[in-house]
Parts: C-alpha cells; sequence; structure tokens
C-alpha cells in the first residue's frame, strides 16, 4: 500500500523534527507529496456534493471514530462526554459507526485508559508547535496510521467537543469523503496564501474544500496518505509568518484543505453533518453537535454574544475542572439547540461513573 511506504518515511521524520532540522524535514515531506501527488492527481473525480444516500449498517461501510486528545482535564471531560454519547447512538438503526479510539497525543497513558479505548502517540518535539497545540492533530493521526491495527476501512475524525445527537450513517461515496463546509475556511478569499502552498500548475484555488480535518468521514488509505502532507503543509504554514498571522487558530484546518486538494481529493459538502450553537438554532436532521462557541443568554432568551450571560454556556469555563452536575437550564426563548446541548451534557455527567473525580494523570 502506497500509504505504509509513506509511513515508513514518518518515523525519520520524527528523528529530523526531533534534532531540529525543520527544513530537512520540509524538504523531506515535499518530496513525498511530490511523489503521492503525481500518483493520485486525476484518479479522482472532482466531486462535491452528491445525492443522499440511504441505509446504514453495512459491514463494509463502517467507519473507525477517531479522536485526537489530550490528558489535559479540559480535554479528558469533554472526551468522556463524546464516548458515552458513542456508546448511545452506536448500535442504533441507520448508523455505519464502528470502533472508537482516543488518540493520545500526550506521550503517555493517562487515567482514562481503561474507561475509554485509548492509542498513545508522541506530541512534536518541544517548542515545535509554538504554543499552537493542534499542530499535534497530523502527526498523531500520521503515528496512529502506521502503528494501530484499524479493521474498518474508513475513519471519522472528531474532536472531543462533538456530540452525537444521532447514529451517524456513512456519508462518504467511496473514494470521495464527507466533510462539513466551515462559513470561515475561505480559500478563494486567500488565494495568494493559499499559492504558497497549493501552486497554479496543481489546479485552481476551488479545488481547495472549505473544510477543517474534523468532522470528516475518508477511506483509510487515502487517510495514510493525506497524513504526511497535511502535517508537513501545517508545519510550513506555521513557520510563515503571514499565513500563520492570517490563518490563526484555523491554520490547520486550511493545512488539511490544501493536503487533500494537493492528493486530487475533494469532499462531499454535508451542512448536516453537524450543528453549532448558539448559531444553528435548531437539531433538525443533522447528526453531530459542535459546542465550541460560548452560549451567553439574559433571562430573557436574548442572545448577548461577546458579554458574559446572565445565564450561560461555554466549555471554557472548565479549563481546570470538569462542569458539575445538574447544570441549569436555558431560560425560555433560548433556541432548542442550546437546551439539547445542555440536557445532553447533563445525561452523560448524571450516568459516567466518577464524573466529579476525574483527575489528570
Amino acid at each position: 500500500m502506497t500509504g505504509r511506504k509513506n509511513l515508513g518515511v514518518s518515523s525519520f521524520l520524527l528523528v529530523l523534527l526531533a534534532l531540529g532540522f525543520f527544513f530537512a524535514t520540509y524538504n523531506l515531506l515535499t518530496m513525498v507529496i511530490q511523489n503521492k501527488a503525481a500518483d493520485e492527481i486525476g484518479k479522482l473525480n472532482p466531486l462535491t456534493q452528491m445525492p443522499e444516500k440511504t441505509g446504514g449498517g453495512n459491514s463494509n461501510m463502517r467507519f473507525h471514530v477517531a479522536l485526537t486528545a489530550t490528558d489535559a482535564i479540559y480535554s479528558q471531560w469533554q472526551s468522556r462526554i463524546m464516548y458515552y454519547w458513542y456508546k448511545k447512538v452506536k448500535d442504533m438503526p441507520r448508523s455505519d459507526m464502528g470502533k472508537f479510539t482516543r488518540i493520545l497525543h500526550s506521550g503517555k497513558a493517562d487515567n482514562l485508559m481503561d474507561e475509554i479505548p485509548s492509542f498513545v502517540v508522541d506530541p512534536l518535539p518541544e517548542g515545535l508547535d509554538r504554543g499552537y497545540i493542534v499542530l499535534n492533530r497530523p502527526w498523531a493521526f500520521v503515528q496512529w496510521l502506521e502503528k494501530a491495527t484499524i479493521e474498518e476501512e474508513y475513519i471519522l475524525m472528531a474532536e472531543p467537543d462533538h456530540i452525537f445527537v444521532k447514529p451517524l450513517p456513512n456519508l462518504a461515496q467511496g473514494n470521495h469523503p464527507a466533510g462539513f463546509p466551515f462559513f470561515y475556511i475561505k480559500p478563494a478569499e486567500h488565494e495568494k496564501i493559499i499559492r504558497k502552498f497549493y501552486p497554479e500548475e496543481m489546479g485552481p484555488v476551488t479545488n481547495v474544500d472549505p473544510i477543517g480535518n474534523s468532522p470528516v468521514i475518508i477511506k483509510k488509505y487515502l487517510l495514510e496518505e493525506i497524513s504526511p502532507t497535511w502535517l508537513n503543509v501545517s508545519l510550513r504554514m506555521k513557520d510563515d509568518h503571514e499565513t500563520d498571522k492570517q490563518f490563526g487558530w484555523v491554520l490547520e484546518m486550511y493545512a488539511y484543505a490544501v493536503a487533500s486538494a494537493l492528493h486530487g481529493v475533494r469532499h462531499i459538502l454535508r451542512k448536516d453533518f453537524m450543528l453549532q450553537p448558539p448559531w444553528d438554532p435548531e437539531v433538525g436532521k443533522r447528526f453531530i453537535l459542535h459546542y465550541t462557541y460560548g452560549c451567553d443568554y439574559n433571562l430573557k432568551g436574548e442572545l448577548t454574544y461577546g458579554k458574559i450571560g446572565e445565564w450561560r454556556f461555554d466549555k471554557r469555563s472548565f479549563l481546570n475542572g470538569p462542569p458539575p452536575k445538574n447544570l441549569s437550564l436555558p431560560p425560555p426563548g433560548v433556541p432548542k439547540s442550546v437546551v439539547r446541548l445542555v440536557k445532553m451534557v447533563n445525561e452523560a455527567t448524571a450516568n459516567i461513573p466518577g464524573w466529579d473525580t476525574v483527575t489528570r494523570g
């Protein structure tokens, strides 16, 4: 498998990174990108939307749920809630959800190893992430794909602050992964920057999908090929001052989109993949609830975004410890998606053993 050949290089890459030979690393992975892209460009049709398929439960369509996380309490409590809802919906009708792995990129086991199926990988060498811990995500996937035994043909890349609101079918179509279109990922508006990493000879900037790596359902062999490129592009973007300043906290998302385009991979854009309260007021037919934004309201049920509300739920309020059980529900008039979020958090915390006693380590 071509992905395995590429992953053999990744072991050598870590040595180079550890020694601080950053430019050598870039050159090495750039050669890998060029070789891999030459093999793959033109093989996949650039589809971005396909009709919704029906069904679910086909063993050939099962996808492995892969969650990247750290051993920080903030990451731990979110991972526990995420895993609780995975277990609850996994075997429901129309589900294609397979096994689950928390890819722990802290470099050592923590106290959730027995509770959540986990696989420990190394973080980037100290200082290489420059305080942007998300850069560890592509490196975590490179290591996991190389070393782990993964039975499913597909992989869902997920995050700790995802909650499954219903069973998730495989939204991918063969070699065409499924991704969520983020309104703030706009490659065409940043063509000058994108062209530093996706040259004109590769095609139009519109080949770069408006997505991040998560949520994405993708064939395993494609992710094996894309991941080292994703790592390389992430590091190069972080090393470029203009790119780092412009993309900020979404840099790694752009890097995945560019890496996919370098391999000729286009994603089916599924707006029903995910909702993000408070901006999406209804759950509707969506599958994943992403609680990345703070939800602040006054007692009249009016959004006070940018100002701490009389009622609020914001995951960042719990950086040093898990949220307490039985959080108060929002006041009348607050969108149903926010109410659903709090109810789902409350159900999970009421049923996860030892919720209040989890500690780091």
